[in-house]
């Protein structure tokens, strides 16, 4: 896999690299501020891109910014985007735009090996990966849409919007897969979405909440 990097501490971007390197991955581009960000995408267009939120020269939302933007000119790019913490605006706003092939973790995810490594192949693969600290977050300050849903269907939503499939979640709660897709069922129903969206119901059942 083809990837670009934009992170402006210097270690964790050194240590980005390796850690892609020894997973058989190729890094083409790194970038340190927010200004070198889009230029590495669209001349390299990799086959994702993990980018820091915050980036010199104002460390705001540069690298989101360049996110959004990348994925304009270059619909459907994976796009994995790492924060320090848990930013509610930035992580609605990146999904507001389509979750498929989109990942927002927190840093020390990374850290993680596995679970940075497999989350990053989930996007690539234009699935979705959230963190759970995000999706808690997240589901906390949008409970309109979920006022309607039980405890069973919030948790089942909550573990769907991390990316998991239905026998993961099933494994996770200690039911059966049977009562996973049942509870996504009735997360579908209440929340409006029709059974013509197919299989993007599962992006759309967390969009619903939080473009609510």
């Amino acid at each position: 896999m083809r990837i670009v990097i934009a992170e402006d501490n210097v270690l964790l971007r050194e240590g980005l690299v390796l850690l892609l390197a020894a997973g058989g991955h190729e890094v083409v581009a790194v970038a340190g501020t927010g200004p070198e960000v889009l230029p590495a995408l669209l001349e390299h267009r990799p086959d994702a891109a993990v980018l820091d939120v915050r980036l010199p020269p104002g460390f705001r939302d540069e690298g989101l910014r360049a996110a959004i933007e990348a994925r304009k000119r270059l619909p459907g790019l994976p796009l994995l985007v790492l924060s320090q913490y848990v930013e509610e605006t930035y992580a609605a706003e990146l999904l507001a735009g389509g979750a498929e092939g989109v990942g927002y973790l927190l840093k020390d995810r990374v850290s993680r090996v596995d679970e940075f490594l497999e989350a990053l192949g989930r996007v690539a693969g234009g699935g979705t990966a959230l963190d759970p600290e995000v999706v808690s977050q997240l589901m906390t300050s949008h409970r309109d849409p979920l006022r309607a849903l039980t405890p069973r269907e919030r948790e089942v939503l909550g573990l769907m919007a991390q990316g998991l499939d239905n026998t993961t979640i099933a494994a996770t709660l200690v039911i059966t897969e049977r009562s996973v897709s049942k509870h996504i069922g009735a997360v579908f129903a209440k929340l409006g979405l029709p059974a013509t969206d197919s299989g993007h119901r599962r992006v759309l059942a967390v969009l619903a909440y939080l473009n609510s």
